[in-house]
């Protein structure tokens, strides 16, 4: 049997999270993992533990004080019911489709971020750069990683396309129902570490999953032929347990699709995704400068002498205004949560 601190440290267990117990937490809690998220449950697993407990907190917080998959809670060593959630360090999120008063909780406590697209007519840079923003912003590693290579006529032109967003970007070209082609993945998801896919429907996060955890559990369904888009197989964020030959290996996150991400309060992710242009804007001659039609715009220079390329510049500026009106979205959604929670 794992000692304790063998067991804690194979879930992702770091002095980050140890160092925000307190001596009386120690003795009367214990640290759990939260593995999936359910309507009112989550699945935990700790030492000694692996069940199924309710998800309310004791005292109701904000929107971001509720478990999500990835999570440390700490829970009463006797009753089994949380106490509270450990800080994360980080923590994945976005507006919530068609609801911008409501934050959906992605995954906590990820160190790497597999952002998945197919060699085929899913592919879109756009797309790729909103979830590459996403993993800036927290300072999370992201990796693309390219499925259905074995069906693309040309696959080296998606690699290039994709390594043109950032010089240092790490691109991973796969077949994912090849365990051979897809296990030189498993070097992102050493013992203790966590990886979460992401990606639209049909790209391949759920056949990737069954390949490099050796099962079939996770069901699959075929894309259309029409346009290439995918249902949604994935409806409950689950981690699931990598083994490296007979040791145990990290975790893999699987995620639904998302028809619809929405950029809040990501401003340093769009900066760094983005650090090309952001450069560029601080030589224009006025530090108020919209990049339209003022005099000395450093942004149309670059344009018109090929520096910067126009789809790039519009897909900055969609991305920052987009941001900067879910952020004040947000702001206003917390500081009305605050005054309920004083007026009860």
């Amino acid at each position: 049997m794992e000692a304790p601190e063998s067991f804690l440290f194979q879930l992702g267990w770091r002095p980050f999270f140890s160092a925000q117990l307190s001596p009386d937490d120690a003795f009367y809690c214990q640290p759990v993992r939260v593995m999936s998220v359910h309507r009112g449950t989550v699945t935990i697993l700790g030492e000694g533990v692996d069940e199924t407990i309710a998800s309310n907190l004791p005292v109701p917080g904000g929107p971001e004080d509720r478990p999500t998959v990835g999570d440390w809670l700490l829970i009463d060593r006797v009753g089994r019911t949380i106490m509270r959630i450990l800080d994360r360090a980080s923590l994945f999120k976005r507006p919530s489709p068609g609801d911008e008063r409501r934050v959906q909780l992605i995954a906590a406590n990820v160190d790497t971020l597999f952002i998945v697209s197919s060699c085929d007519q899913d592919f879109n840079l756009a797309r790729i750069e909103r979830y590459l923003v996403l993993a800036r912003d927290v300072g999370v590693r992201p990796v693309i990683v390219l499925t259905k290579a074995d069906l693309a006529p040309s696959a080296s032109d998606f690699v290039e396309a994709a390594r043109s967003l950032q010089p240092t970007l790490q691109v991973e070209l796969i077949n994912g129902r090849d365990r051979d082609s897809a296990a030189h993945l498993s070097a992102y998801c050493g013992p203790g570490e966590t990886v979460a896919l992401v990606g639209s429907s049909g790209v391949g996060k759920s056949t990737l999953v069954n390949t490099m955890t050796g099962s079939d559990s996770i069901a699959t369904q075929p894309v259309r032929e029409s346009d290439g888009k995918g249902m949604h197989t994935t409806t409950v964020r689950q981690m699931h347990r990598l083994r490296r030959g007979t040791e145990p290996g990290g975790w893999l996150v699987d995620t639904p699709g998302m028809r619809e991400l929405q950029m809040s309060e990501v401003a340093a992710g769009v900066a760094e995704v983005f650090d090309d242009v952001v450069a560029i804007t601080r030589t224009c001659k006025f530090s108020d400068c919209a990049h339209a039609d003022e005099p000395g715009c450093a942004i149309r220079a670059a344009i018109a002498d090929g520096t910067l390329a126009p789809e790039r510049v519009e897909r900055w500026r969609k991305l920052d205004t987009e941001d900067a009106a879910n952020t004040g979205a947000a702001q206003i959604r917390r500081a009305r949560a605050a005054k309920g929670r004083k007026r009860k």
